[in-house]
């Protein structure tokens, strides 16, 4: 099944712009704004928000241990020869 997306002329939009905006965020539909019956713009729903990078991994990773030493002393290294 095709849905139609609804079509507002530039006046109509310009009057009812935020109102508009919001039905499009809730509704989760896309809406077509036309000028003398040609379509200038396309207003559709963003996608989520994006989660911030620091603390994405709060929930997945558990951290064991000492976490600043290193693993094995500096003069097994081998690259200090």
């Amino acid at each position: 099944m095709t849905m139609v997306m609804k079509s507002y002329p530039i006046g109509q939009f310009k009057a009812c712009c935020l109102r508009l905006m919001e039905e499009v965020r809730t509704k989760r539909e896309p809406i077509l704004v036309t000028k003398r019956g040609r379509p200038i713009a396309r207003i559709v729903p963003t996608t989520d928000e994006p989660r911030d990078v620091f603390g994405c991994l709060a929930d997945v990773l558990e951290i064991v241990g000492d976490v600043e030493s290193p693993m094995v002393e500096p003069r097994k290294w081998g690259a200090l020869e």
